[in-house]
């Protein structure tokens, strides 16, 4: 029977090679481009708004394994949710792989996500897993005009 850190890194390959919600939406109402110097991965987020619920995320992205599987499940644990509660998980997730404590309810309202949590024994990697929720939180708050841009430096 296969451990929790392998049914983990399975999560992680699968989402990195056949990444859910991949390519520019028809209607996008945000976007923001993400880049990490230190590694070279990049991404771009869109977001299609339906007043103050998120209706679309999509990203395209190039770079490591982890960078590209944590944007894909960004994607997935996102779409729905209202602007405060993608806030609140990008937060969570946060916390999460910078190795700050995560309580019961934070753990359980990331989901899949906790299969990152390793991430923060690696510093490096941290900026890998986090850009793409840097670029969603960037299209939340910069608002509609031109493509926001953040870097993890």
């Amino acid at each position: 029977m296969p451990d929790l850190g392998d049914l983990y890194q399975s999560l992680i390959l699968d989402h990195s090679r056949s990444p859910r919600n991949y390519g520019e939406p028809p209607t996008v109402d945000r976007v923001a481009d993400g880049r990490n110097p230190m590694c070279g991965d990049t991404v771009r987020v869109w977001l299609a708004l339906d007043g103050d619920r998120v209706a679309e995320v999509r990203f395209v992205g190039k770079g490591c394994a982890i960078s590209q599987a944590s944007a894909s499940l960004m994607t997935t644990m996102v779409k729905g949710k209202t602007r405060a509660e993608a806030e609140q998980l990008f937060g969570r997730f946060h916390d999460l792989v910078t190795g700050k404590p995560v309580d019961e309810e934070s753990r359980s309202a990331l989901g899949k996500l906790v299969a990152l949590a390793g991430v923060a024994r690696f510093p490096a990697r941290v900026k890998c897993a986090s850009l793409g929720w840097h670029a969603m939180h960037a299209a939340l708050n910069e608002g509609p005009a031109e493509a926001a841009t953040v870097s993890t430096e």
